[in-house]
């Protein structure tokens, strides 16, 4: 039965440019009604951003808690470590008749302690359970272990990628390859598919939270991969320019 659930998984982010906060609203403008299994969040503190890991039985009793719902889509963004991963990882195995669309976030990681390796290794375990991941520049480096310095690497990356289990992907350019425009690179295995947008210089926090919801959003609605991968260029685009002090911003329009 195809139901207008969908579900992210994913942290809490305070300031609510990114993480739960973003998928949620996501999918209200997507008009899906939007469930939460919270990973970890977030505080503010006078050394930074702190990130702050819920405990393995309480994140596994949430996920138990949502098992009967008949989700149309799954996004899965923050797993803040291999042992929350591997929940996850237990939990989507049963919903491989629906899209799930995995943001393999590692920059936070890389940025705060030593298990960068660890967790690449433990996010590579979803690929043959996923519809598709949308990985950054530096993100599909790390997984791939392929060096992107132009167009040509990027496509290296994402045969890479492909090759080691992942269906579908969007890495995602940001502005390292291109000053003026924001480049990304569909792969399903045959086709290649270049998607650019001028960028814009705003505050861009939550954008790569909102993208992946997207994209599981209009996947959720029947949207093919590259159709919801293109929709969701634009949607990122839009919430790029409407966003403030703390993050990317979702509109009606």
């Amino acid at each position: 039965m195809k139901t207008d659930y969908i579900l992210a998984i994913s942290g809490s982010d305070i300031l609510s440019g990114g993480g739960m906060q973003a998928d949620l609203a996501t999918f209200n403008r997507h008009q899906l009604f939007g469930f939460v299994a919270l990973t970890s969040i977030a505080t503010v503190t006078d050394d930074g951003f702190e990130v702050n890991d819920l405990e393995r039985p309480l994140f596994q009793s949430q996920l138990q808690s949502l098992k009967e719902i008949p989700f149309a889509a799954i996004k899965i963004g923050l797993l803040p470590n291999p042992d929350l991963a591997e929940v996850s990882l237990a939990f989507i195995k049963n919903y491989q008749d629906i899209p799930i669309v995995l943001d393999p976030v590692l920059i936070f990681k890389e940025n705060q302690d030593g298990t960068i390796g660890e967790m690449a290794e433990t996010l590579l375990s979803f690929l043959p359970y996923v519809s598709l991941i949308t990985p950054n520049l530096r993100e599909a480096e790390i997984l791939s272990g392929e060096t992107i310095t132009n167009l040509k690497d990027m496509r290296r990356a994402a045969e890479r990628l492909h090759r080691l289990g992942a269906d579908k992907l969007v890495i995602k350019g940001g502005a390292r390859l291109d000053k003026h425009q924001a480049i990304d690179l569909f792969y399903d295995g045959s086709e290649a598919v270049y998607l650019k947008k001028s960028l814009l210089h705003r505050n861009n926090n939550g954008a790569g939270c909102t993208f992946a919801a997207s994209i599981a959003s209009a996947m959720a609605k029947g949207q093919t991969a590259l159709e919801a991968v293109k929709a969701a260029k634009i949607d990122v685009y839009r919430a790029i320019h409407n966003s403030n002090q703390y993050g990317v911003k979702q509109n009606d329009h």
